[in-house]
């Protein structure tokens, strides 16, 4: 297939371009001026610059496309000024769909996140992973990049309403290689690496290896319902982050961090390196919009994914270890981490 890919020199969107190629496709993949392709090294397949903001620059390099990923996004948690996020996000996603309808593509994969549905309820100190059928209550959308998410997804079934042949898909919290920024997920593996986490928050995710999630894209594209939205995570994926921190000490021999910072005394720093951040314009450690996440245990069930596309199910301790090898592998790891 000829595939148009956005968002390709991302961590998911690196990874897609290398399964797409490793079976076959070929790839046009968009790419905004001095942006870091390094995940894309020694891919053979055809770069567009541009950005999703300016279709002109790229409309006419998307004819011919049979198959188009929207994998960009503006993430940040923390901007002085969030209308650009907006406009990346959501009109962007609006640019970039309906381009490729009118280029003729048969199928559009659209990669929204798993912020855009309903948190899991906790009850009787058990937390029920939610799917594809909850939606997301208005006081959910804690900050403006799930806002803008939000915003987009509803961008994209607006227009799978009207025909156009959408397909979403709802990556959890994907670790693995090539993570080159790297993503805030990466980053907790990193700072454990480099003993720069002396503590944790008690949150939970849903832990999947970023293959799967790449697998997971094309599968959507060859076999995804229009109009659908599926999780793309981790049937065993639902760790806190006590447990996750178990695993990567058992991986690498090196002490998890003891102590929990309880939820009030990390909101409070939260609001204090904020209220520093907009006098120096510097991004805080630890922004106010991670923090009021980190409260609840993001736990999702991908079973409509793995049911209808056949979403590969790495385990996850599989993917912290492949993360694990390649931020060491890549120079991440400051001297001293142990191998």
């Amino acid at each position: 297939m000829n595939c148009f890919v956005t968002g390709a020199s991302g961590f998911i969107g690196g990874n897609l371009v290398h399964e797409l190629v490793a079976r076959g496709h070929r790839v046009k993949a968009l790419l905004r001026p001095g942006s870091d392709r390094r995940g894309l090294r020694g891919l053979d397949f055809e770069p567009v610059e541009g950005d999703v903001g300016e279709p002109e620059r790229w409309r006419m390099a998307m004819r011919g496309s049979d198959w188009c990923f929207h994998v960009a996004a503006s993430y940040h948690l923390w901007l002085r000024d969030y209308a650009p996020m907006y406009a990346a996000n959501v009109t962007g996603t609006r640019n970039v769909l309906e381009a490729a309808a009118a280029a003729g593509c048969a199928r559009i994969v659209y990669t929204s996140t798993v912020g855009c549905i309903g948190l899991p309820k906790a009850e009787g100190g058990r937390v029920t992973p939610t799917d594809e059928t909850a939606e997301t209550a208005p006081h959910q959308l804690s900050n403006h990049y799930k806002r803008s998410k939000w915003q987009a997804e509803q961008v994209a079934r607006e227009l799978a309403a009207k025909g156009l042949p959408v397909v979403i898909v709802n990556p959890s919290a994907p670790i693995g290689p090539r993570d080159v920024k790297p993503t805030p997920t990466g980053k907790v593996i990193l700072d454990f690496l480099n003993r720069q986490l002396p503590a944790y928050l008690d949150t939970g995710l849903n832990w999947v290896h970023v293959k799967d999630v790449a697998v997971g894209h094309i599968l959507a594209a060859e076999k995804g319902r229009v109009g659908e939205r599926y999780i793309l995570g981790s049937a065993d994926g639902n760790w806190t982050m006590k447990e996750a921190l178990a695993v990567m000490s058992e991986l690498t021999g090196m002490p998890a961090p003891a102590f929990r910072v309880p939820y009030l005394v990390a909101l409070w720093a939260a609001h204090v390196n904020e209220a520093m951040a907009g006098l120096t314009g510097r991004p805080p450690k630890a922004p106010l919009a991670g923090v009021r996440m980190a409260k609840y245990k993001m736990f999702f069930n991908p079973a409509k994914a793995v049911r209808e596309l056949g979403l590969p199910q790495t385990p996850p301790r599989q993917a912290f270890a492949d993360a694990i090898a390649w931020f060491r592998g890549n120079g991440y790891v400051m001297a001293g981490g142990k191998k």
